[in-house]
Protein backbone atom coordinates (compact mmCIF):
# COMPACT_ATOMS: atom_id res chain seq x y z
CA UNK A 1 0.00 0.00 0.00
CA UNK A 2 1.23 3.27 -0.92
CA UNK A 3 -1.58 5.79 -0.48
CA UNK A 4 -4.60 5.55 1.07
CA UNK A 5 -7.05 8.59 0.32
CA UNK A 6 -9.94 8.82 2.66
CA UNK A 7 -12.69 10.95 3.49
CA UNK A 8 -15.87 11.91 6.37
CA UNK A 9 -14.81 9.93 9.10
CA UNK A 10 -14.34 6.82 7.09
CA UNK A 11 -11.39 4.84 8.42
CA UNK A 12 -9.50 2.23 6.36
CA UNK A 13 -8.30 -0.47 8.38
CA UNK A 14 -4.24 -0.95 8.89
CA UNK A 15 -5.73 -4.71 7.69
CA UNK A 16 -5.33 -3.49 3.93
CA UNK A 17 -2.62 -4.38 2.89
CA UNK A 18 -3.68 -5.30 -0.59
CA UNK A 19 -6.35 -6.49 -3.08
CA UNK A 20 -6.83 -9.46 -0.98
CA UNK A 21 -7.05 -8.31 1.97
CA UNK A 22 -9.69 -5.51 0.72
CA UNK A 23 -11.55 -7.87 -0.65
CA UNK A 24 -11.75 -9.20 2.94
CA UNK A 25 -12.99 -5.62 4.78
CA UNK A 26 -15.67 -5.38 1.55
CA UNK A 27 -16.71 -8.82 2.80
CA UNK A 28 -16.98 -7.38 6.58
CA UNK A 29 -19.46 -5.94 8.54
CA UNK A 30 -17.01 -3.03 9.21
CA UNK A 31 -17.15 -2.11 5.30
CA UNK A 32 -19.18 1.10 5.16
CA UNK A 33 -22.12 1.00 4.06
CA UNK A 34 -21.94 4.61 2.12
CA UNK A 35 -19.75 5.79 -0.29
CA UNK A 36 -17.60 4.63 -3.23
CA UNK A 37 -15.08 2.73 -2.54
CA UNK A 38 -12.33 1.32 -4.49
CA UNK A 39 -8.79 -0.46 -4.58
CA UNK A 40 -6.93 0.72 -7.65
CA UNK A 41 -3.35 -0.14 -7.62
CA UNK A 42 -2.62 0.10 -3.64
CA UNK A 43 -4.49 2.83 -3.53
CA UNK A 44 -7.82 3.06 -1.45
CA UNK A 45 -9.89 5.62 -3.07
CA UNK A 46 -12.79 6.80 -1.20
CA UNK A 47 -15.89 9.35 -2.13
CA UNK A 48 -19.11 9.92 -0.11
CA UNK A 49 -20.10 12.76 -2.37
CA UNK A 50 -23.41 12.62 -3.40
CA UNK A 51 -24.06 11.76 -7.38
CA UNK A 52 -25.24 14.53 -9.22
CA UNK A 53 -29.05 13.79 -9.81
CA UNK A 54 -29.22 15.23 -13.89
CA UNK A 55 -26.13 14.79 -14.84
CA UNK A 56 -24.86 11.32 -13.21
CA UNK A 57 -27.36 9.53 -11.73
CA UNK A 58 -30.33 9.44 -14.29
CA UNK A 59 -27.65 9.11 -17.24
CA UNK A 60 -26.31 5.72 -15.89
CA UNK A 61 -30.25 4.86 -14.98
CA UNK A 62 -31.16 5.18 -18.75
CA UNK A 63 -28.13 3.44 -20.29
CA UNK A 64 -28.15 1.12 -17.80
CA UNK A 65 -32.23 0.03 -19.09
CA UNK A 66 -31.46 0.26 -22.85
CA UNK A 67 -28.43 -2.24 -22.60
CA UNK A 68 -30.43 -4.56 -20.44
CA UNK A 69 -33.35 -4.73 -22.55
CA UNK A 70 -30.93 -5.05 -25.52
CA UNK A 71 -28.75 -7.82 -23.67
CA UNK A 72 -32.33 -9.91 -22.84
CA UNK A 73 -33.99 -9.41 -25.90
CA UNK A 74 -31.20 -11.02 -28.05
CA UNK A 75 -30.41 -13.83 -25.29
CA UNK A 76 -26.79 -12.17 -25.15
CA UNK A 77 -26.29 -12.06 -21.35
CA UNK A 78 -26.52 -9.38 -18.43
CA UNK A 79 -26.75 -5.64 -17.57
CA UNK A 80 -25.96 -5.10 -13.95
CA UNK A 81 -26.35 -1.70 -12.64
CA UNK A 82 -24.59 -0.09 -9.45
CA UNK A 83 -22.84 -1.46 -6.54
CA UNK A 84 -21.92 -4.48 -8.57
CA UNK A 85 -18.30 -5.00 -7.26
CA UNK A 86 -15.51 -5.57 -9.85
CA UNK A 87 -12.80 -7.38 -8.78
CA UNK A 88 -9.39 -8.14 -11.49
CA UNK A 89 -6.15 -9.45 -10.11
CA UNK A 90 -4.09 -8.91 -13.14
CA UNK A 91 -4.98 -5.17 -12.99
CA UNK A 92 -4.75 -4.90 -9.39
CA UNK A 93 -8.38 -3.19 -8.68
CA UNK A 94 -11.62 -3.29 -6.80
CA UNK A 95 -14.28 -1.32 -7.95
CA UNK A 96 -18.05 -0.27 -8.41
CA UNK A 97 -18.53 0.41 -12.39
CA UNK A 98 -22.18 2.44 -13.00
CA UNK A 99 -22.86 -0.69 -14.92
CA UNK A 100 -20.97 -3.79 -16.69
CA UNK A 101 -22.14 -6.51 -18.94
CA UNK A 102 -21.41 -9.83 -18.43
CA UNK A 103 -22.44 -12.38 -21.57
CA UNK A 104 -23.38 -15.72 -21.02
CA UNK A 105 -20.70 -17.07 -22.51
CA UNK A 106 -17.84 -15.47 -20.06
CA UNK A 107 -20.36 -16.44 -17.11
CA UNK A 108 -20.15 -20.48 -18.59
CA UNK A 109 -16.54 -20.27 -19.56
CA UNK A 110 -15.52 -18.77 -16.36
CA UNK A 111 -14.69 -15.58 -17.45
CA UNK A 112 -16.21 -13.77 -15.19
CA UNK A 113 -17.69 -15.52 -11.78
CA UNK A 114 -19.48 -14.76 -8.89
CA UNK A 115 -17.59 -14.64 -5.27
CA UNK A 116 -19.51 -15.87 -2.66
CA UNK A 117 -19.84 -13.98 0.61
CA UNK A 118 -20.29 -14.02 4.33
CA UNK A 119 -21.82 -11.30 4.99
CA UNK A 120 -24.22 -11.42 2.12
CA UNK A 121 -24.50 -13.82 -0.29
CA UNK A 122 -21.93 -12.90 -3.05
CA UNK A 123 -19.41 -10.06 -2.05
CA UNK A 124 -18.06 -9.58 -5.75
CA UNK A 125 -17.59 -10.35 -9.47
CA UNK A 126 -14.24 -11.57 -10.45
CA UNK A 127 -13.03 -11.34 -14.14
CA UNK A 128 -13.40 -9.58 -17.28
CA UNK A 129 -16.69 -8.70 -18.29
CA UNK A 130 -16.79 -7.39 -21.92
CA UNK A 131 -18.17 -3.88 -20.99
CA UNK A 132 -17.97 -1.50 -18.09
CA UNK A 133 -19.60 2.01 -18.02
CA UNK A 134 -18.57 4.94 -15.93
CA UNK A 135 -20.23 8.39 -15.86
CA UNK A 136 -18.03 11.32 -14.93
CA UNK A 137 -18.86 13.27 -12.44
CA UNK A 138 -16.47 16.17 -11.01
CA UNK A 139 -15.71 13.87 -7.64
CA UNK A 140 -14.46 11.61 -10.27
CA UNK A 141 -13.32 12.56 -13.17
CA UNK A 142 -8.98 11.60 -12.48
CA UNK A 143 -10.30 8.15 -11.08
CA UNK A 144 -12.35 7.55 -14.51
CA UNK A 145 -10.34 9.34 -16.98
CA UNK A 146 -7.29 8.34 -15.65
CA UNK A 147 -6.65 4.95 -13.14
CA UNK A 148 -9.69 3.14 -14.27
CA UNK A 149 -9.26 3.79 -17.27
CA UNK A 150 -5.60 1.91 -17.42
CA UNK A 151 -7.23 -0.60 -14.90
CA UNK A 152 -9.98 -1.91 -16.99
CA UNK A 153 -7.67 -2.23 -19.78
CA UNK A 154 -5.32 -4.01 -18.10
CA UNK A 155 -8.01 -6.26 -16.68
CA UNK A 156 -9.03 -7.05 -20.69
CA UNK A 157 -12.16 -5.35 -20.46
CA UNK A 158 -13.19 -5.63 -24.28
CA UNK A 159 -15.07 -1.92 -24.38
CA UNK A 160 -14.90 1.27 -21.95
CA UNK A 161 -17.70 3.06 -21.97
CA UNK A 162 -17.04 6.38 -20.80
CA UNK A 163 -19.78 9.34 -20.43
CA UNK A 164 -19.69 12.89 -19.73
CA UNK A 165 -23.55 14.66 -19.43
CA UNK A 166 -21.85 17.64 -17.63
CA UNK A 167 -22.38 19.68 -20.44
CA UNK A 168 -25.38 20.39 -22.99
CA UNK A 169 -24.34 18.31 -25.36
CA UNK A 170 -23.46 14.83 -23.96
CA UNK A 171 -20.31 12.70 -24.82
CA UNK A 172 -20.67 8.78 -24.97
CA UNK A 173 -17.00 7.53 -26.32
CA UNK A 174 -16.78 3.66 -26.46
CA UNK A 175 -13.34 3.00 -25.65
CA UNK A 176 -11.86 -0.68 -27.36
CA UNK A 177 -8.50 -2.60 -26.72
CA UNK A 178 -5.70 -1.52 -28.84
CA UNK A 179 -2.23 -2.62 -28.58
CA UNK A 180 -0.62 -0.16 -25.87
CA UNK A 181 -3.97 1.10 -24.05
CA UNK A 182 -7.68 2.02 -25.12
CA UNK A 183 -8.25 3.31 -28.38
CA UNK A 184 -11.50 5.67 -28.78
CA UNK A 185 -14.20 4.51 -31.45
CA UNK A 186 -14.75 6.92 -33.97
CA UNK A 187 -17.95 8.82 -33.91
CA UNK A 188 -19.94 8.90 -36.89
CA UNK A 189 -22.41 11.10 -38.45
CA UNK A 190 -25.03 12.15 -36.06
CA UNK A 191 -23.03 11.28 -33.07
CA UNK A 192 -23.16 7.72 -33.30
CA UNK A 193 -20.69 5.23 -32.03
CA UNK A 194 -20.25 1.86 -32.44
CA UNK A 195 -20.10 -1.14 -30.19
CA UNK A 196 -18.50 -4.10 -30.96
CA UNK A 197 -19.72 -5.76 -27.89
CA UNK A 198 -23.28 -5.34 -28.47
CA UNK A 199 -22.46 -5.02 -32.78
CA UNK A 200 -24.47 -1.80 -33.08
CA UNK A 201 -24.63 1.83 -33.05
CA UNK A 202 -25.56 4.19 -30.39
CA UNK A 203 -25.50 8.00 -29.55
CA UNK A 204 -26.55 9.56 -26.26
CA UNK A 205 -29.49 12.20 -26.64
CA UNK A 206 -30.47 15.06 -24.33
CA UNK A 207 -33.82 17.03 -23.80
CA UNK A 208 -35.28 19.40 -21.16
CA UNK A 209 -38.54 17.76 -19.35
CA UNK A 210 -41.31 19.59 -18.62
CA UNK A 211 -39.83 20.61 -15.24
CA UNK A 212 -37.05 22.01 -17.06
CA UNK A 213 -34.18 19.46 -16.21
CA UNK A 214 -32.45 17.17 -18.63
CA UNK A 215 -33.59 13.84 -19.75
CA UNK A 216 -31.60 11.33 -21.37
CA UNK A 217 -32.24 8.61 -24.27
CA UNK A 218 -29.72 5.94 -25.45
CA UNK A 219 -30.47 5.26 -28.37
CA UNK A 220 -29.44 2.50 -30.57
CA UNK A 221 -29.19 1.06 -34.26
CA UNK A 222 -28.05 -1.94 -36.65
Amino acid sequence: MSVIIAEAGITVPGTVVDLESFSEWVDSPEFPERGRISYIHGNVVVDTSMEQPYTHSVVKLWIAMALATIARDENLGTVFADRMRLRNDEADVSNEPDAMFVSFASSQSGRVRLVEGTVSQFREFEGSPEMVLEVISDSSEEKDCVDLKESYYRAGIDEYWLVDAREEQPVLNILRQGPRGYVNTRHLAGGWVRSQVFDRAFRLVRKLGPDGNPQFTLESRD
